[in-house]
């Protein structure tokens, strides 16, 4: 038992030693959000680096939002990278960012990160969920009409996503062997195993979804591609 008498100096030096044996020192729960200042916008104020439906998306004052179902995505592709934005979504919202997109036309060829504020009547679709595949640890989102923070790094096979200074995600891909099916053995979508899926491609932001077409807003969409 470490004694209530130690000093700041003692703690310091304890924490060495942990270091020099190997044992990593306990990190606060909390995250703080990357430095960003340096990295590139995701979307061009212009959309001119997007693939997007003439009308389809919007940008005002920095605020990105969808006029109708269609997918925006980004003309770049993307293979290891960091994903930082914001996000808010209004009721009924259904809404996603799609990652590494095999066929942009087929968006379950992407691994998608859900954008709700419900679990769509799906297992794995509540916020913060990788769709039909993985929940997230905890339920971090904020109140509707909040924003929302996501940081996405995915860097080979490994995913993870920090939303709101929490990770909620952290897996390897490689451990979705089979069609159909997630390493839990409960169903899903893909017809192609995750570890399968293209490690490089486009990333999108789903548009109005579903009958009640409630909007979602994104911002500060920022990207550092990895080495």
């Amino acid at each position: 038992m470490i004694s209530n008498r130690m000093n700041r100096r003692d703690v310091l030096q304890l924490g060495m030693g942990l270091l020099a044996c190997g044992v990593a020192w306990p990190q606060a729960g909390k995250q703080a959000p990357p430095d960003t200042k340096a990295w590139k916008n995701l979307f061009a104020p212009d959309l001119s680096n997007a693939v997007v439906t003439p009308g389809g998306w919007v940008m005002e004052q920095g605020v990105l939002t969808a006029k109708d179902h269609s997918t925006i995505w980004t003309k770049e592709s993307y293979g290891d990278f960091i994903l930082d934005m914001e996000f808010k979504v209004s009721k009924n919202a259904n809404s996603g960012v799609f990652l590494r997109a095999g066929d942009p036309k087929n968006v379950l060829s992407a691994l998608e990160i859900q954008v709700h504020d419900n679990t769509d009547g799906t297992k794995y679709g509540m916020g913060a969920a990788l769709y039909d595949a993985k929940a997230p640890s905890k339920n971090a989102m904020k109140p509707t009409g909040e924003w929302n923070r996501y940081t996405i790094t995915c860097k080979g096979p490994k995913l993870s996503l920090v939303l709101n200074g929490e990770q909620v995600l952290d897996l390897n891909l490689d451990d979705w062997k089979e069609a159909r099916k997630n390493p839990d053995g409960t169903p899903n979508k893909f017809e192609v195993a995750l570890k399968d899926f293209s490690r490089r491609g486009p990333i999108g932001l789903q548009g109005v979804h579903g009958a009640a077409g409630a909007p979602v807003w994104f911002r500060n969409m920022k990207i550092k591609t990895l080495p």
